[in-house]
């Protein structure tokens, strides 16, 4: 069975004082709580507001972020038990380790590097697709050829990811205070939105809240959701049930903040600190999420919400032409900050992977007076970058939303064997009511996972069946742990 072999918790923590290998640890409560915020306030407040309002749950959107929330912190908690108890870097992937063995814990260190990456790739592109919408507003006008998802090589695509990663490689602190400021602007932008949307809300927009529920036309071949070919549950608009297939498309615009657990070996007091990064995060994004979705509905009726860009087209129709330009600052912003903490995650799961020996030793090495993990964030910031640059990726985004799901369902059902298997492990946090919250937080997700078109799910198998030949090949017979004593593991 030594492909289940376990790295205990206490193995996972001496790891983090190895000199070559320690990361320095200059992140506070409110740096983590900035980063989840950074990540998760992205396009996602200013497009799929108003998408799934028009088209899933009319004015109830609200309450779709709501349902969304709720399972995001349902996971939440397992994940700020688990980086209370375990602060190391690489999150579900040394968690997993510590309970289901390493194989499994390659398994989802692998799935990691597909949604962060693929993540990260994405993001930059829409950051892109803002850039030549703001400039040609004052006149410059980008050549198709360089910008936009059709370009032959999307430059500020390329370019954005490179400065991010250079800014990363300079030092987690630096990293964090150019996360506040880029973070300060995009709130102050959204809470500016909210409050000027306000004032052109209109009470009739909002009836009926909930609107009567009708079924829409089925989807065929592999881009019917996995649900809807098992067992032959057609999608539902509006109504109860609308409010639920909408909560399953705006779960994605809390995608990240898992990532704030990546960072567990850079901050000060990760027992304490961690957990109220992650929940805090969370709560503020949520609060945000509903309040935005409540004014755009309110300023326009829902059926007649754009696609594209509902916020700044709602606030156009009540003549704030105004807010068009300050919305995309506001985005340009948000996704930045998106892009710059998916590569620091991504790094930091690919740190631990490769401090495990299950990737290239070498390329764990710490640099000696930035104190970050340099040759993997250099590595992962150049493959992302040329995927942003080369690679249309709008067919393959629902990857990153898969992958993301699979990571909370392992994190969620290892809490539950953490706590059988070492009960006697000192928890700053608990997961309340276990296991009744890490069972809601798996079927939850894995209902979620069943929304999504078959072809994620091939794709997502495929990408799979590369990372178990990889560690086949590689990782199992170069793994420190196979080159333990049996009384060291």
């Amino acid at each position: 069975m030594e492909f289940f072999r376990i790295k205990s918790v206490e193995q996972s923590i001496r790891d983090t004082e190895e000199p070559e290998h320690r990361l320095r640890k200059d992140l506070s409560a409110l740096d983590l709580t900035v980063f989840g915020i950074g990540v998760i306030v992205g396009t996602g407040i200013f497009v799929l507001t108003g998408r799934v309002a028009r088209d899933l749950a009319g004015p109830a959107v609200a309450l779709s972020f709501v349902a969304a929330g709720i399972v995001c912190a349902l996971a939440a908690l397992c994940y700020a038990e688990f980086a209370s108890t375990v602060p190391a870097a690489g999150s579900a992937y040394t968690f997993a380790f510590a309970t289901l063995g390493e194989f499994p814990a390659w398994i989802i260190g692998w799935d990691l590097l597909l949604e962060l990456m693929l993540g990260a790739a994405v993001v930059a592109v829409g950051w892109s697709g803002y850039l030549a919408s703001l400039l040609s507003s004052f006149g410059i006008v980008l050549p198709g050829a360089v910008a936009g998802e059709g370009a032959v090589f999307n430059v500020p695509a390329a370019l954005i990811v490179l400065i991010l990663t250079a800014i990363l490689v300079a030092g987690i602190k630096l990293s964090s205070r150019f996360n506040l400021v880029i973070v300060t602007i995009k709130i102050a932008v959204v809470l500016l939105v909210i409050v000027a949307g306000l004032f052109s809300v209109k009470g009739a927009n909002y009836s009926p809240f909930i609107p009567p529920a009708k079924s829409t036309a089925a989807v065929k071949g592999l881009s019917a959701p996995l649900i809807q070919v098992l067992f032959g549950i057609s999608p539902v608009a509006f109504g109860v049930l609308g409010i639920f297939s909408a909560a399953a498309i705006v779960f994605f615009a809390y995608i990240g903040f898992d990532v704030v657990a990546t960072a567990a070996e850079e901050t000060r007091n990760p027992r304490r600190d961690l957990p109220i990064g992650i929940i805090a995060s969370l709560v503020i994004c949520t609060a945000l999420y509903v309040a935005v979705s409540l004014v755009v509905v309110g300023m326009q009726p829902y059926s007649q919400l754009s696609e594209a860009a509902p916020l700044a087209d709602a606030f156009k129709a009540v003549g704030q032409t105004w807010a068009a330009t300050l919305i995309s600052i506001g985005a340009l912003a948000g996704l930045t900050t998106v892009v710059m903490i998916l590569i620091l995650g991504q790094s930091r799961v690919m740190f631990a992977m490769s401090r495990d020996h299950l990737l290239p030793a070498g390329l764990a090495r710490v640099h000696p007076k930035f104190g970050t993990p340099y040759r993997i964030t250099i590595l992962m910031g150049v493959i992302v970058a040329a995927l942003a640059g080369l690679v249309p990726l709008s067919t393959i985004a629902e990857l990153v939303n898969i992958g993301t799901l699979f990571a909370f369902v392992i994190v969620s059902i290892a809490v539950v064997i953490l706590r059988r298997t070492r009960p006697d492990l000192p928890r700053s946090f608990r997961t309340p009511l276990v296991p009744l919250v890490p069972i809601l937080s798996v079927l939850a997700c894995l209902y979620l996972m069943f929304n999504l078109p078959v072809e994620t799910w091939f794709r997502f198998v495929v990408w799979m069946i590369i990372g178990i030949v990889l560690y086949l090949t590689y990782g199992y017979h170069h793994s420190r742990l196979s080159r333990r004593s049996p009384a060291s593991r």
